[in-house]
């Protein structure tokens, strides 16, 4: 059993000035990224305007599948024109660890 992590750190917007507009950036990031089966949040930068840290999880048998999941949600976020993905942080837990 593999499970991948992933934090990513989002610029929203400029017009992104109260929490009620980002929220509206955030929420179809979240719908979108629960397409792909993985457990996802708003974990980090909650009360910051501009700035968004969304976890993203997900569990699988094997390695590959779990980063392959994580890639394509990384993408999927990397590839919205209206935010700017300022980095991704990554992690891969096992039966090991």
């Amino acid at each position: 059993m593999f499970t991948e992590t992933a934090f990513f750190d989002i610029l929203l917007p400029g017009d992104s000035r109260s929490l009620k507009q980002k929220r509206s950036y955030v929420r179809p990031i979240i719908a979108m990224l629960r397409k792909f089966e993985v457990s996802v949040a708003e974990v980090d930068h909650l009360e910051l305007h501009g700035r968004a840290g969304i976890g993203v999880a997900v569990v699988a048998a094997d390695a590959g599948h779990a980063r392959g999941v994580i890639d394509t949600c990384e993408h999927q976020v990397a590839g919205r024109p209206e935010l700017e993905l300022l980095s991704v942080r990554r992690r891969l837990h096992g039966d090991d660890d």
